[in-house]
Order: structure tokens, then C-alpha cells, then sequence
């Protein structure tokens, strides 16, 4: 079957396109994953999506599609998921520091993303000079989970389909909506981190935590990670089950900077791994903004266990 119908409907530009609804989007999805379309046809879908941008209800359908063709995870246990998909440009890549801070509070956490990106430092690489090995199977993860450990598995293991849906931006030199599922991608059924870049993707996305009765913190993230920016609280909201919830949201601090908290001297990733290593042993202190996103996803991870208390006063903020 040709995806040619639904190219007709989202390629006329950006003013003429038009939306899919969930199950075309599912339909779509599922022929690109499996490999039946052709690579003109994934090129246009690709480029004709990069111009009119995703709605919600396209970005539901692709994300069942992706999440069907996921390597089967049940955690037994409330799970914060962590969609590493951009690595450091300019500032340290701290996904890592967040995911062990919250293993340390006794948060179980998953880390997805590639390996792999040229130009940027990736959670993998990062990972890699803390001695953390990659999981490849369900019981690698739960040996992780045991230690008490945060989890890291690659995109090519977790979905091996999107991940190479995710390869077509070194052909065609743009990100698709792969990019967007990768980011939104909770195998787990956990709680997930979703982070954007651009304010018009945060009012998309907030209209899809809400739609799709999400579990989720979502906030601006750092180059395109999950992990709140050291220099400066951003906002950070908690929804859960598509409502958000004040207790556990994190206003965003505003004003001039009166300091700038002490950081790896330089982004690369051995560099970044040993100032990881110093927080954890308590050399050096870990960054407020990322003590606060601890603070509220760990509150928001207890409230899966006694929910009649998310809606209460929120207890002391670090």
C-alpha cells in the first residue's frame, strides 16, 4: 500500500496542508516503521512534515505506532523516563547527572536516545566514561534497576524501526517526526521528561500531555535535552494523567543572574563524566535547577503510589 494519499494531504505547504487524523497517522507511521514505503516516498513524508509540523492528533497515532514496535519493558515499579536525542553543543550535557540524582533518591529511571551525533556530546558517551554500560534486554534493565542504577539503552535496541527512521536526517539533512515520537517515547508506561526547544512546540505539546492523559514533566529543555538548565530555573510542569498539578510544578526564576553556579570547564565528555563523578561524592554542588526538577519528579513518582495526595500542598522544596 502507498502512502501517496496521505502525502497529498499534508505536502500542499504550509497553508494548504492538511492535518491527519489519529488512525491515518497510525496507519502512516506503521508503514514507514516496517519498511513499506519506498525511500521517495519517506523523503517527502519527511519533508512535508518538517513544513507543516505535527498536530496532536498525528503525533497520538505515530507515537502507538512507535511505542507498538518497542521492546517490551514492564518495570514493576514507577519509572521516570529520560529521551536523550541531542547531546551538548555549547553547554555540558547533564542528562546523566539528573538520571543518577534520581536513582540516588530511589527513583527508577530509563534512558533512551542514540548513540551517536556528530559535533554534540551524547548521554551515551557520557555514560560510557562513568563506567555505565548500555542495556540491551529486559533483564539488563532490571539488573540496572537492582543496583540502583539509572538503565540507558539505545534507540536501535529499544525500537530498532525508529531508529532508523531517526538515520534518514543524516540523508536528507532534517529532522522528521521520529524526532518528535523519540522525544515523547515512554516504553515504560513511566513518567516522562519531555522537553522542547521552541515555544509554539511547548503549547503543541502541553495540548497533547492534556489530550492524551499523559503522565509527564514537561519543560524547556537544555540544547534539546530533559534536564532543567544549571544556570537558570526554568518552569517545569507536572502533569499527571493530563492535569497539572501546581504542588508539584516548578515556577520558572526569573530576574538577572547573581551568580553562575561552578560547571565542567569544558563540554566534552570526559570532562563532563568527572564534574558527574564530583557531584555525586559531594566535591562539588549539584546545580539548584537540577535539585529542583529532583524534587518535583520524585514527588510526582510517589503520587503513582498514593494519588488521592497529588493535589495536596506541596512539602518542602529544596
Amino acid at each position: 500500500m502507498s502512502i501517496a494519499p496521505y502525502i497529498k494531504e499534508i505536502g500542499r505547504g504550509k497553508e494548504g496542508a492538511r492535518s491527519l487524523n489519529r488512525e491515518q497517522a497510525h496507519d502512516l507511521m506503521c508503514q514507514v516503521l516496517d519498511g513499506r514505503v519506498s525511500d521517495l516516498e519517506l523523503g517527502a513524508f519527511a519533508i512535508a512534515m518538517r513544513i507543516k509540523g505535527e498536530s496532536v492528533e498525528e503525533l497520538a497515532g505515530f507515537l502507538q505506532a512507535t511505542r507498538d514496535r518497542c521492546l517490551p519493558i514492564a518495570p514493576g515499579r514507577p519509572l521516570v523516563v529520560l529521551p536523550s536525542y541531542n547531546g551538548a553543543r555549547k553547554l555540558p550535557n547533564l542528562t546523566a547527572l539528573l538520571a543518577l540524582m534520581l536513582s540516588r533518591a530511589g527513583v527508577a529511571v530509563l534512558v533512551h536516545g542514540m548513540p551517536d551525533d556528530p559535533g554534540r556530546v551524547t548521554t551515551a558517551e557520557i555514560f560510557s566514561h562513568l563506567g555505565l554500560a548500555p542495556a540491551e534486554t529486559p533483564g539488563d534493565l532490571q539488573q540496572r534497576w537492582a543496583r540502583g542504577e539509572p538503565a540507558y539503552i539505545r534507540t536501535g535496541h529499544l525500537c530498532p524501526p525508529l531508529a532508523r527512521l531517526l538515520d534518514v536526517r543524516w540523508v536528507i539533512g532534517l529532522r522528521n517526526p521520529g524526532h518528535t515520537v523519540a522525544k515523547l517515547l515512554d516504553p515504560g508506561e513511566g513518567l516522562r521528561v519531555v522537553n522542547y526547544t521552541h515555544p509554539e512546540y511547548g503549547a503543541l505539546l502541553t495540548q497533547f500531555l492534556q489530550a492524551t492523559a499523559a503522565h509527564a514533566m514537561l519543560l524547556r529543555g537544555t540544547e534539546g535535552e530533559p534536564f532543567a538548565d544549571p544556570r537558570r530555573t526554568p518552569r517545569m510542569d507536572v502533569f499527571l494523567s493530563g492535569r497539572r498539578l501546581s504542588a508539584w510544578s516548578v515556577p520558572a526564576k526569573d530576574g538577572v543572574l547573581d551568580s553562575i553556579p561552578p560547571l565542567p570547564a569544558s563540554r566534552d565528555a570526559r570532562a563532563t563524566a568527572a564534574y558527574i563523578q564530583d557531584v555525586l561524592d559531594g566535591r562539588m554542588p549539584a546545580p539548584d535547577p537540577l535539585r529542583q526538577q529532583v524534587w518535583a519528579l520524585q514527588r510526582a513518582v510517589q503520587s503513582f503510589c498514593q494519588p488521592e495526595e497529588s493535589g495536596h500542598a506541596a512539602t518542602h522544596r529544596p
